[in-house]
């Protein structure tokens, strides 16, 4: 199985990205990514079933190389990662795309049916971004203070519960109004993801107002002022803005940014997945084969900059393009 990396891992996984970020902030696509170049005799049907936070990039990939291939069917479904593995483990989907690393029981029940793990393609790079309301004062948060708004265990072990803005220095109008909390539900691999990284795999709050995707969260912070949320960066619109975030209280702020993201410096950054049946002693169908290798290519990594992701260095995508024997 491939590697997944996250977190502070990214410092060793995406060395020398500084080419990636323009002087201005802006993010680019790899130089060194190639070209896709179309062959022939690729026709048939794919599915994909998994992941909400991908859902908008497999649609966008899918169609981009439905253009290459219009004898090639993609049909695209995203109810939350953790219906990824079971598709894939049935059949009923060629691709499972996951917005966090398959559970260990999850890598185990794909074993025994097949006696062998499923592959891990790395598609993307994402900063897990916490929005507020665009007129939000607020200016940074500590991981401590994210546990404490979100989570009745407070794992991270602040000693007082958070429920208003004032407590987390917010003055005004605002010093006083209760959080109102927006996130997932649990078959959300972004609701996993969190919970762990962010929360130290403590419990959410009962008020946590879950919601079956990630656009539903933004539009939710988006209409309520005084509301915070987490999605992948992806979601951003003008009606939200992500805040900044250290690692522990009194670190330095990080914003959830590209630059921050492909250094290691902002605290909740990650991969976004697909996960795929690969016998390891047998060659990709050519199909299958064609749509990863669109995926990693200059043209698959410009629709994850479209998307309002992060492209893949090319030493990523070439790493996971042999070790699933594509090159």
């Amino acid at each position: 199985m491939l590697r997944t990396v996250t977190g502070a891992l990214f410092v060793g996984a995406l060395l020398a990205t500084s080419a990636l970020v323009t002087q201005a902030g802006a993010v680019d696509v790899d130089p060194a990514l190639k070209d896709y170049k179309k062959v022939s005799g690729v026709e048939g049907n794919l599915k994909s079933i998994g992941s909400d936070t991908l859902n908008n990039l497999m649609t966008l990939w899918a169609e981009g190389f439905s253009k290459e291939y219009p004898n090639v069917k993609i049909e695209i479904e995203g109810k939350g990662s953790s219906t990824a593995p079971p598709a894939l483990i049935s059949g009923t989907a060629q691709f499972g795309p996951m917005s966090r690393p398959m559970r260990a029981g999850e890598l185990d029940d794909f074993e025994k049916k097949y006696g062998y793990k499923p592959t891990v393609l790395r598609t993307a790079v994402d900063a897990l971004a916490v929005f507020v309301h665009k007129d939000n004062p607020a200016k940074c948060l500590s991981l401590q203070q994210v546990d404490a708004i979100f989570s009745k265990s407070r794992k991270r072990g602040l000693k007082e519960d958070i429920t208003t803005w004032g407590q987390v220095g917010v003055t005004g109008e605002w010093a006083d109004k209760p959080i109102s909390l927006y996130g997932r539900n649990s078959a959300s691999g972004t609701y996993g993801y969190f919970k762990e990284v962010a929360l130290g795999d403590g419990d959410y709050k009962d008020t946590v107002k879950e919601q079956p995707g990630s656009s539903a969260v933004v539009q939710g912070v988006a209409s309520d002022k005084f509301a915070i949320g987490y999605s992948g960066v992806g979601y951003k619109t003008a009606d939200v803005k992500a805040l900044p975030l250290s690692a522990k209280n009194g670190d330095s702020c990080h914003e959830a940014s590209p630059e921050e993201a492909y250094a290691g410096n902002y605290p909740i950054t990650r991969f976004l997945y697909v996960y795929l049946n690969k016998n390891p002693g047998r060659n990709m169908d050519p199909l299958r084969s064609e749509f990863v290798k669109y995926v990693l290519s200059k043209q698959g990594q410009m629709v994850v900059l479209k998307d309002g992701y992060y492209p893949l260095p090319a030493a990523v995508a070439d790493q996971d393009a042999v070790a699933l024997g594509l090159k």
